[in-house]
């Protein structure tokens, strides 16, 4: 009898074990899961409407976009074709032109105290031009690759493909500091590329943000800690020119301080896009 006692006993055991085993895995998958959705849900998600739409070269191959007195200034990418372009808001005509070497791959570029600056790929080699003529002032060397630039009226904003955007000294191009951005779920967000500094905030297009499950969609940052702001959702924009290529991406972000003006293309994209902002749903 006390055998069948015992034996009884150990099942008992065994079945509670059991039982509170599965409740804590239970527990410990769907709680993660609860938190990233509660941490999605606080960040802020903004959507658009296209106030007006512009001609734009579809064999720019957008790397960076800048507006300055009334005029767009735009880098162009790809070996053999990178350019440095003065062009005309209203029609899309190219004003003005510089070609690069066919040894540079051209990215992001800013306007700073009349000077435009431009980095290159994976040449390590960025550029600096007189801004009426485009005539080369200097080159400057940097460490890693080159993707996006902004500025922020004192300092250039250097993104480079990782999740670390870098503050430069526009004179002596040391890097001052850095940022590092994450996402909502508190794991690094790659791939920032190319930046515009808007209303005091960094706003960083995500090179295939597709891939993390957000089409065409501009990450807005804090300057001062990294802290990811919000997300701007432009999905759909322009969806005939998304639908050519892998690489017709989202890739162009110019603002005009002086109207509260934001512009956005992407790359080889025949439109360019005077867009308002507004809060999703």
């Amino acid at each position: 009898m006390r055998l069948y006692i015992l034996i009884f006993c150990v099942i008992l055991s065994a079945a509670c074990t059991d039982a509170g085993n599965t409740n804590s895995a239970v527990i410990n998958k769907t709680n993660p899961t609860n938190m990233a959705n509660k941490t999605s849900a606080s960040l802020p998600v903004y959507t658009y409407e296209i106030v007006n739409t512009y001609k734009h070269d579809p064999r720019a191959f957008t790397q960076g976009l800048v507006y300055h007195n009334g005029f767009l200034y735009e880098s162009t990418g790809q070996y053999g074709s990178s350019t440095l372009r003065k062009v005309e808001l209203e029609t899309g005509k190219v004003l003005q032109q510089h070609k690069l070497s066919r040894d540079y791959f051209a990215e992001g570029i800013t306007i700073l105290d009349d000077k435009i600056y431009q980095l290159s790929w994976q040449e390590f080699t960025g550029f600096v031009y007189n801004l009426n003529d485009f005539s080369l002032v200097k080159e400057f060397k940097y460490p890693g690759e080159g993707w996006g630039l902004a500025d922020d009226g004192k300092h250039l904003i250097m993104s480079d493909g990782t999740h670390v955007i870098r503050f430069l000294d526009p004179e002596s191009f040391q890097t001052v500091r850095t940022l590092v951005v994450l996402d909502e779920n508190g794991k690094p967000l790659m791939n920032l590329n190319e930046l515009e500094y808007i209303k005091g905030e960094i706003w960083a297009n995500i090179w295939h943000s597709e891939e993390i499950g957000k089409p065409n969609h501009i990450a807005r940052i804090d300057p001062q800690t990294g802290k990811l702001l919000g997300w701007l959702d432009l999905n759909g924009i322009s969806p005939r020119d998304v639908e050519k290529s892998r690489e017709n991406t989202l890739n162009g972000i110019a603002y005009d301080e002086a109207t509260d003006r934001i512009f956005v293309t992407g790359k080889n994209w025949q439109n360019l896009f005077e867009i308002r902002i507004k809060p999703k749903g």
